[in-house]
């Protein structure tokens, strides 16, 4: 009885060190953390449907983070509002804390800051990176260094940026990087020991020689719009992709420190083109994080016992529905849009400038067809194309009407023809701002299997903490 006794207490010992050297192999030294702006559960579901759709069939093409063999779900409100903004959930992500709307880095007193996973990443010796497709000083990326009651204080944003003393930063530039009497942001981040580049092949130059840096896209893509990088829909070449900064931010923290690293990567306007219903747009933003996501699974692959990966969204935007009439879907449909609708706007504003008086029928005809697909590709009713008609009328007439949206103006024209073509790709959509909905959480690599059922998303950056090893400290 005796021997057996010691027998199950040194099996239980043996199993005790077992776990101990599991959860020490699952410890991640690097650590990727993916939000998608606005990434709901059927803008995932909508682009890989999209995707089958484009091959012809019924069914899903996975996205490569879609296979990710850990799921989760997370919900979203914050502490003011069943609807979270981005700021609100950009909190919750970055340091486990639920705040109000509008606000960055605080508690609800509105004085108590809190620090983020990044701050822990660091104190924990990690080369910590923060990046995103928009404005570097924007709601979420701001949330993992930021402490301000409002998210629209770009100029103070900007100096907290710099101030986190964090190894990597990229996106489009400064929103407000002036203020009278004061040096610009860009003088105070050099100041600090920063180093500015613009675009991919400036970071290829200056990066060996940079101890910090602020990756930025060009000045001349700047002067166009400071706000974000472009859509991928309406790509250009020399336009910065999140391709490149994921793959510059990876390159720059490795050279910072080999043995320890987090980055946080922001698709952002997944957000924007949900704000203008726009749900071809919203599926290639997706496609575009997805194509990000496998530069760092290409990471996970060389490092697999060492890597933790961990894909999810700060809300949904939309109320995007995957169906509007019947029991059909004909997503193949959408890829016959050329640009997002914002862009489209433009390009017919330029359209009636060039044309003026002599603008007809048959030359904004020509160009639905050429963009949308309309009447040949994509059938419209006749219901439609009054509507359409009706809008080329007002531009002629000089009573163009617009709608606007949160971050955009866009005449009637487009917006008539993105919302057409959602119609008749089954798309429908329930709000111009974000709603409620579960958003998903996917994991791979070391610890990600502790990503499971149902979550907060105050519980993300926590998990993500205690399998890495931080201190979560406030």
């Amino acid at each position: 009885m005796k021997s057996h006794i010691l027998t199950i207490l040194f099996l239980l010992s043996f199993a005790g060190y077992t776990a101990a050297q599991q959860d020490t192999c699952q410890r991640p030294k690097y650590v990727f953390y993916f939000i998608g702006d606005g990434m709901g559960m059927n803008q995932v579901n909508g682009t890989e449907t999209y995707l089958a759709a484009k091959e012809g069939r019924i069914g899903i093409k996975p996205l490569s983070f879609g296979e990710f063999p850990y799921t989760s779900f997370a919900t979203t409100y914050s502490s003011s509002n069943g609807i979270t903004d981005s700021a609100a959930a950009g909190t919750a992500l970055a340091t486990g804390h639920k705040t109000y709307n509008s606000c960055l880095g605080l508690l609800p007193d509105s004085v108590t800051a809190v620090s983020s996973i990044a701050v822990w990443a660091k104190q924990a010796g990690a080369a910590v990176g923060i990046t995103t497709s928009v404005s570097v000083d924007h709601a979420t990326p701001a949330a993992f260094y930021a402490h301000r009651r409002n998210r629209n204080m770009y100029y103070e944003i900007g100096q907290d940026m710099y101030r986190s003393g964090f190894d990597f930063f990229a996106g489009s530039d400064f929103l407000k990087p002036e203020r009278p009497g004061e040096a610009t942001l860009y003088r105070q981040t050099q100041d600090a020991g920063y180093t500015i580049v613009r675009g991919y092949k400036d970071y290829q130059k200056k990066a060996r020689k940079a101890e910090r840096i602020v990756m930025l896209q060009t000045e001349e893509a700047s002067k166009n719009d400071r706000s974000a990088i472009p859509y991928a829909i309406d790509r250009q070449k020399g336009d910065m992709t999140l391709v490149e900064i994921t793959k510059a931010a990876i390159d720059f923290l490795k050279r910072k420190n080999s043995d320890r690293f987090f980055l946080m990567v922001e698709g952002g306007k997944i957000d924007w083109a949900g704000h203008n219903n726009d749900a071809s747009t919203v599926y290639e933003e997706v496609i575009d994080m997805d194509n990000a996501i496998r530069v760092a699974f290409d990471f996970y692959k060389k490092h697999p016992y060492e890597t933790l990966i961990v894909v999810t969204a700060d809300h949904e935007t939309g109320g995007m529905g995957l169906g509007n009439k019947d029991y059909t879907q004909k997503l193949d449909l959408l890829q016959f849009q050329k640009m997002s609708a914002p862009q489209y706007s433009n390009h017919v504003n330029q359209i009636a400038k060039q044309y003026g008086d002599s603008l007809s029928w048959d030359i904004i005809r020509d160009d639905l067809k050429e963009n949308f697909g309309f009447w040949n590709q994509v059938k419209i009713s006749k219901q439609q194309e009054e509507q359409l008609y009706k809008a080329y009328e007002d531009i002629l007439a000089g009573r163009e009407k617009s709608q606007k949206t949160l971050y955009s103006q866009i005449n009637n024209l487009s917006y008539l023809a993105k919302s057409i073509l959602n119609m008749n790709a089954r798309i429908g959509w329930t709000s111009g701002a974000h709603t409620n909905g579960y958003v998903p959480v996917f994991a791979i690599g070391a610890g990600a299997d502790q990503f499971h059922g149902r979550i907060d998303n105050t519980e993300i950056p926590k998990i993500i903490a205690r399998i890495a090893g931080y201190e979560m400290k406030q």
